[in-house]
């Protein structure tokens, strides 16, 4: 008998002052059973830092991620079910990298843990060609801070302002800063 995911709640408010961007969403949020809350929160900050503005162009959403192979963890979808952006966490091969640059207008991948380093290097070489990959680095102390905040049902507030995300849920705040390690197009 397969292991269900655990279900947690959460209620978003994200203030990002860079993109003038402010939103309240309620997400449910599955955590798989192989899946670790410093994983989740990480899926969470991903939502809060690639929010639209607006949804003229299809919404945010939650895709399947780690229970369906082909999803990412989260995908911008326009209103003609065109996938825009890609949004992948954790640490995939290359081959899922490409793919993902094959489908999507636009990949984000949001690495985080100890090892997220020496997992780069080995794919760095690899990833010269995707131009529409930008691959960004939690630091891994902040992204364990990030997962202290996690509970079945959370409140918690994203504010974003000069690449510094500050993220509290009433009681504690973290202070996360998202490292760029490749931008494709650049």
């Amino acid at each position: 008998m397969a292991l269900k995911a655990t279900i947690y709640k959460a209620a978003l408010q994200v203030a990002d002052i860079d993109r003038n961007v402010y939103a309240d969403h309620a997400l449910t949020v599955p955590l798989q059973p192989s899946e670790t809350e410093e994983r989740l929160m990480a899926r969470l900050l991903a939502f809060a830092l690639n929010l639209p503005a607006d949804d003229r162009h299809g919404m945010l959403q939650l895709a399947r991620g780690m229970a369906d192979a082909d999803e990412p963890d989260l995908w911008h979808k326009d209103l003609s079910d065109q996938l825009l952006h890609w949004i992948e966490v954790g640490q995939p091969d290359e081959r899922r990298l490409a793919r993902a640059c094959g489908k999507a207008r636009r990949v984000t991948l949001y690495c985080y843990s100890a090892s997220a380093p020496i997992w780069f290097a080995g794919i760095a070489g690899k990833i010269t060609r995707l131009r529409n990959l930008e691959v960004w680095q939690l630091p891994a102390e902040q992204s364990q801070a990030l997962a202290g905040l996690a509970q079945r049902s959370m409140q918690l507030q994203f504010s974003i302002q000069d690449g510094h995300v500050y993220v509290g849920d009433g009681q504690r705040s973290v202070e996360v800063q998202p490292k760029p390690l490749w931008r494709g197009g650049q």
